[in-house]
């Protein structure tokens, strides 16, 4: 290769590596925009399977967009009225929460007074807080709360795409220059979304209400509300279940006591491990092809760039990039990088 060749090489690489830092900007200077449309687009994609099986009932696509959608707005008001009433019921319970912490841990204080370590109860509530458990909780869902304060744009957009679904993948075959060629990867794209995203939903539909009826079971308090933030956290790979669990650990230690904490943790355990090693791997099969790594570097980067909707769509998003770099030669390389498998690229 000659140094001119080296010098374009290298100016290549620059300006894309600049292109891409301006693209990023934008977008987070944009979130307010994007992650509204981003979140409109999924919401869409795990809707289109029932448009599809209602129309093999023939029953109108006017009809079954109006179901469907009234029924996600009538889901999404109960959900927020479950979610604000609970935890505004929780920050009232709070003191009565610190009193009860007290109680836990006064065994803890009396063994370390037998070995001359003085330790006051204001410095246990200090350290283990009830509210600092569900402080990053309260945060997730907060942020889902602003997204959706934009409700009435989502669900019109999510109206048209609804409409529009069936002429999408004809219309991106004729968009590009070679139709022919291109026509077995978009296709993958588009059933590797569609089934990951639907699959996801149930699992993590199934994840909520399993836990939901076990806390019950147990005793534990705001049973519905901790059954929600584990069907929205299941969508958050690898550290979602663990931030799902926390707080209602840590509630069960001070409502309950040791024993019903650890019945608490064993069921989310348990849970966790059939749906995350059994249930997902037997319906999505060897999954989407990205690495663990990936996995988790892909929820840092999108939790920073969309914030909370961008940590529960980091694996589809990730699947969507890595897809688009298999169909470029030039960025062919940077797929296998992704993939979990040399041979799946």
């Amino acid at each position: 290769m000659t140094r001119f060749e080296h010098s374009s090489t290298a100016v290549k690489t620059f300006v894309l590596l600049a292109s891409l830092v301006v693209i990023l900007a934008g977008v987070k200077t944009a979130s307010s925009i994007v992650v509204p449309f981003v979140l409109s687009i999924f919401i869409a994609v795990i809707c289109n399977p029932a448009i599809v099986w209602m129309s093999k009932w023939r029953i109108p696509k006017w009809l079954s967009v109006i179901l469907l959608i009234l029924s996600i707005v009538l889901a999404g008001m109960w959900l927020a009225s479950v979610v604000s009433s609970s935890i505004n019921e929780f920050s009232k319970q709070l003191p009565q929460y610190r009193g009860q912490l007290i109680d836990q841990f006064s065994w803890l204080i009396e063994l370390l007074q037998k070995y001359n370590v003085q330790i006051s109860k204001d410095q246990i509530i200090n350290y283990f807080d009830p509210s600092v458990a569900l402080s990053v909780t309260t945060n997730m869902l907060s942020g889902l709360g602003n997204v959706m304060a934009n409700a009435f744009l989502i669900i019109l957009t999510v109206v048209f795409m609804l409409f529009e679904a069936g002429s999408i993948s004809k219309r991106l075959h004729f968009a590009l220059d070679d139709p022919e060629m291109r026509l077995q990867q978009i296709d993958k794209f588009l059933n590797s979304v569609n089934q990951y995203m639907v699959i996801k939903t149930l699992v993590s539909l199934a994840t909520g209400t399993i836990v939901g009826v076990g806390l019950y079971l147990i005793g534990v308090d705001y049973a519905m509300l901790w059954a929600v933030v584990a069907f929205l956290f299941n969508y958050i790979p690898n550290i979602g279940s663990i931030i799902a669990a926390v707080p209602a650990i840590s509630l069960a230690l001070i409502q309950l006591g040791p024993t019903a904490a650890g019945g608490v943790t064993v069921l989310y355990v348990a849970i966790n491990m059939i749906m995350g090693n059994i249930v997902e791997p037997k319906f999505l099969g060897k999954g989407l092809g990205l690495s663990t790594l990936v996995v988790f570097l892909s929820l840092i980067f999108w939790g920073w760039l969309l914030g909370s909707v961008g940590m529960l769509l980091s694996v589809p998003l990730t699947m969507i990039v890595k897809i688009g770099l298999e169909s470029s030669d030039s960025g062919n390389w940077l797929a296998v990088l992704l993939s979990d498998d040399v041979e799946e690229v």
